[in-house]
C-alpha cells in the first residue's frame, strides 16, 4: 500500500468549501479557521525582497540557504532565544512544513515510530506516513490541560520509537509546556537515545510567562529544532522556515533531501528573511494579547469549557455532540467558520483563531453563543 492511501482527506475541506461558497454569494461569514496573522508583512521586510529583485538576485542559491541568511538566523536565535546553532548547522526550507518533512525523512526508516501528543497539528500524521514511519498518537487529557504525563509517554514507547515530536506553543490549543514536562521528555529521550523534533514556530507568541525551548534540555545529537518566520513576522506566504541540529549526520541528510526535493527556497524571500531577523515584532504580540484577553472574557461570559491558551492565537473549546456536525451547522446557520477538533485527533472540541479583528471576534463569539443556546 502506498503511504498516500493511508492519508485521509482533510476534515476541514468540506467546511472550507462551504464557507467559500457562502462568501462568493455575498454572505457575511466570520472566518475563524485561518491559522495565520492578519497583519501585513512589515514594509521594511517587503522592501528587501523588492530590492533583491531589482538587483537581479533571482538565481539559484545554496540549497541550504544563502550564507547571509543562515548567519542572520544563527545570530537571531542566539540573541533573541538563547538558542545556539552555527550557520553550518542550519538548513533553510520552504516554511516550517518542509522543515518538518525534511527531518522526518532524514531520520525514519520504514516502520519506525513517532510519538506525538494530541491535540496535534493536522500535517504531523500525514508527514510521518509519507516518510514511511508509524504515527503513535498519545491523546492527552483536557483535565491535564492537554499536557502529557510521564506515564502516558512511557506507556506508548516501544523498541521502535525513533522520534518524540513536541509542539509548544501548541496548535490547536495554544498550550505552552512548562519546564517540568519538557525536562521529563528530555530525560526520557536522552536515556533511551530517541530523537526529538521540537516544533517551536509559535515561540514568539507567548503571553503568560516565557517560552521554554527544548534546546539545552535534549542532548545536542538528538535534537532537531524547527522554526519559521510565518507566524512571528506575518510571513506565511513567503515560505521561510528552517531546521537546526548539531547532529552532523542528520544535518547532512536534511541537506541532501532539501537539495533534491526543491533546491533552494525562493531567492528574494531569503533576503527578506534576513531583514525579518532584525525586525521588532512586539507590536503584533501586543495586539494578540489584547485579542486573547477579549476572546477569553467572552468565553468565560458564555460558559465555554476550554484550556486557557498561553501562546499562539487559538481557542480550543468543548462542544456538545459531534464536532464536525457542530462546525457544519454553525457555518450554515450562523455563518461562522471553525475547525473541528477531530481534525486535530481530538473529537468533541472546536478550534477558533483569534488572528482577526476584535470586531469580528465579538460578532463571531456572539453568533456562537446564539447557536449554542438553540441546540
Amino acid at each position: 500500500m502506498h503511504p498516500t492511501e493511508q492519508i485521509l482527506p482533510s476534515k476541514t475541506l468540506e467546511i472550507d468549501a462551504l464557507a467559500k461558497k457562502l462568501i462568493s454569494e455575498g454572505k457575511d461569514v466570520i472566518n475563524f479557521t485561518v491559522g495565520e496573522p492578519d497583519f501585513q508583512t512589515p514594509k521594511n521586510i517587503v522592501e528587501k525582497a523588492i530590492e533583491a529583485l531589482q538587483k537581479g538576485l533571482t538565481k539559484y542559491t545554496d540549497s541550504n540557504g544563502i550564507p547571509q541568511l543562515r548567519e542572520a538566523i544563527s545570530n537571531y536565535l542566539r540573541v533573541k532565544k538563547n538558542v545556539h546553532y552555527t550557520p553550518d548547522e542550519i538548513v533553510v526550507s520552504n516554511g516550517g512544513k518542509q522543515a518538518l518533512f525534511n527531518a522526518f525523512s532524514a531520520i525514519l526508516n520504514e516502520g519506525d515510530e513517532v510519538l506525538m501528543f494530541a491535540p496535534l497539528w493536522v500535517s504531523y500524521v500525514p508527514q510521518v506516513l509519507l516518510s514511511r514511519g508509524k504515527p503513535v498518537v498519545v491523546r492527552t487529557k483536557f483535565e491535564n490541560g492537554f499536557v502529557p504525563t510521564k506515564d502516558e509517554i512511557l506507556s506508548h514507547l516501544t523498541e521502535k520509537t525513533k522520534i518524540i515530536l513536541v509542539n509548544s506553543p501548541n496548535n490547536p490549543t495554544g498550550g505552552v509546556y512548562d519546564k517540568e514536562i519538557l525536562t521529563t521528555i528530555a530525560e526520557i529521550a536522552n536515556e533511551r537515545k530517541i530523537f526529538v523534533i521540537s516544533d517551536e514556530v509559535y515561540d514568539d507568541l507567548v503571553y503568560d510567562g516565557n517560552h521554554i525551548s527544548l534546546y539545552g534540555l535534549v542532548s545536542d545529537d538528538l535534537l532537531i529544532y524547527v522554526n519559521a518566520f510565518s507566524k512571528s513576522h506575518a510571513m506565511t506566504g513567503w515560505r521561510v522556515g528552517y531546521t537546526a541540529t548539531k547532529n552532523k549526520e542528520i544535518k547532512k541528510r536534511i541537506s541532501k533531501i532539501q537539495s533534491h526535493v526543491s533546491s533552494n527556497i525562493n531567492t528574494p524571500a531569503q533576503y527578506a528573511a534576513i531583514e525579518a531577523c532584525r525586525t521588532d515584532n512586539t507590536y503584533m504580540i501586543d495586539e494578540f494579547k489584547k485579542r486573547r484577553a477579549f476572546i477569553l472574557a467572552k468565553a468565560r461570559e458564555y460558559g465555554l469549557e476550554y484550556v486557557e491558551p498561553k501562546g499562539a492565537f487559538y481557542l480550543f473549546f468543548k462542544v456538545p455532540g459531534d464536532d464536525e456536525q457542530f462546525c457544519k451547522k454553525l457555518l450554515e446557520k450562523k455563518l461562522v467558520a471553525t475547525v473541528p477538533g477531530s481534525a486535530f485527533e481530538m473529537p468533541g472540541f472546536v478550534r477558533i483563531s483569534f488572528a482577526t479583528s476584535i470586531d469580528k471576534i465579538e460578532e463571531g463569539m456572539k453568533r456562537i453563543k446564539e447557536f449554542l443556546e438553540n441546540i
